[in-house]
């Protein structure tokens, strides 16, 4: 069995050192979506709900990040 670790690898370290996380990709993901939603299937309302998604999902990404870094300048205070 192989040792897990914390570090990221491949395709997740290059997303990571880019600033391209998960939550940027899944607001680019949304972003697209609601492009076709309201271009391709003429759906405008929806495409307009969807294109609602990628403010949310930025600010909850940056809300777990600055946690993240709240509960690391708390651990090497002490």
């Amino acid at each position: 069995m192989s040792e897990s670790t914390d570090e990221p690898t491949g395709v997740a370290r290059e997303l990571d050192e880019s600033g391209l996380g998960p939550g940027a990709m899944a607001a680019m993901g949304s972003v697209a979506l609601a492009l076709y939603y309201y271009y391709v299937r003429g759906e405008k309302q929806r495409g307009q709900f969807v294109g609602l998604w990628p403010a949310t999902i930025l600010g909850l990404a940056i809300y777990l990040k600055l946690d993240k870094m709240k509960q690391m300048l708390q651990d090497s205070g002490n």
